[in-house]
């Protein structure tokens, strides 16, 4: 009686464990740490005379930082196919920056698709644009530059 006793515990600290792990687990981003670039780094690179610029790419609807190219938002496949095609004519090892600053990164459907094509185009030295919350609160609030209306 005992031993079956024994049993039903360990088998139910088992399942609680799993469950436990499984509703905990983060999603893997398809960035790592150290391919997060903050906002005041890029802003200084754009407004440096010697620094070589990255390309800047623009995959959500947010706003367009300075010298940014817009694709549009990255989650919609006719974008996804823009940003491809616009990736196609550059070296692998070209500087890229991506962003999007439409809502905070773990609400972004646009920065994920974007990220994982590049890296599946065996890009070497891209990064993601660190706005952890937004455009506005990340960017513009600092008066880091932006394309000039027309």
């Amino acid at each position: 009686m005992k031993k079956n006793k024994y049993r039903i515990q360990i088998a139910t600290l088992l399942l609680l464990l799993f469950i436990t792990v499984a509703f905990n687990k983060k999603q893997a981003e398809p960035w790592r740490p150290d391919q997060l670039m903050a906002s005041k780094d890029l802003a200084a690179i754009i407004n440096s005379s010697t620094e070589v610029k990255p390309l800047i790419i623009s995959v959500g609807p947010a706003g367009l930082i300075k010298d940014a190219v817009d694709i549009g938002p990255a989650h919609e496949k006719q974008n996804l196919n823009k940003l491809k095609e616009l990736l196609s004519k550059e070296k692998k090892d070209r500087e890229i920056v991506i962003y999007c600053g439409c809502c905070p990164f773990q609400n972004c459907p646009n920065i994920r698709p974007a990220f994982s094509l590049l890296n599946s185009m065996k890009f070497t030295k891209h990064k993601l644009l660190d706005l952890p919350h937004n455009l506005k609160a990340d960017w513009i609030n600092y008066g880091y530059p932006m394309n000039n209306r027309e």
